[in-house]
């Protein structure tokens, strides 16, 4: 099993959140995990991405190269097409479909999606009304970790027990709620 993954979005939306609770799952389960992550600026808004890789044998390199990335898992429908030259042939694009507009030339947001549909496998995924039906709008990135959860090849369980550690400092509502979010978005992606 190999797994290369790129998350992208932009600072404040939780990209290294997802990639810290995927590397606990990965890690629970055996498997060898890399990841190298590049922040944007540092306020919120600055372009951020992490490179993700796992698999049941050794990695050497934490890079995802062009052309194989199994899944691009964008919090943020413009940075999704930033990382179109790194998606394999057979990859999917999983993203959000709320755009983050913090430039002041914004792509049109219908061109972006048209654009992100004619690469044929993706999921457009409405993050902030699960978000709100979750209870908590913070639970915007674990909706998206819960709809790219089948494509990851890590165990859903194993995923929810990742979560429940990362969230626990944050308390039991926090770690509720957030289970909650990652369930409804593994929901949408069935």
């Amino acid at each position: 099993m190999r797994k290369n993954i790129i998350i992208a979005g932009v600072g404040g939306q939780g990209i290294l959140t997802i990639a810290s609770i995927i590397d606990l799952a990965a890690m629970q389960q055996g498997l060898f995990v890399k990841q190298a992550e590049v922040h944007g600026m540092s306020q919120r808004g600055g372009a951020v991405e992490s490179h993700l890789r796992i698999s049941d044998t050794e990695i050497f390199s934490d890079l995802v190269p062009k052309g194989e990335a199994d899944i691009i898992l964008a919090i943020e429908p413009m940075e999704s097409l930033r990382y179109l030259p790194f998606l394999a042939s057979d990859g999917i694009i999983v993203t959000a479909t709320e755009a983050f507009i913090n430039i002041p030339n914004y792509p049109d947001e219908a061109t972006i999606k048209n654009e992100i549909v004619k690469t044929g496998n993706h999921l457009l995924v409405d993050a902030e009304a699960l978000a709100r039906q979750a209870g908590n709008l913070k639970t915007f990135n674990t909706v998206m970790l819960g709809a790219a959860a089948r494509y990851l090849g890590i165990e859903i369980n194993a995923l929810k027990e990742a979560i429940k550690t990362y969230f626990s400092a944050k308390g039991e509502d926090t770690v509720k709620v957030n289970l909650e979010a990652f369930q409804l978005g593994v929901a949408c992606s069935l």
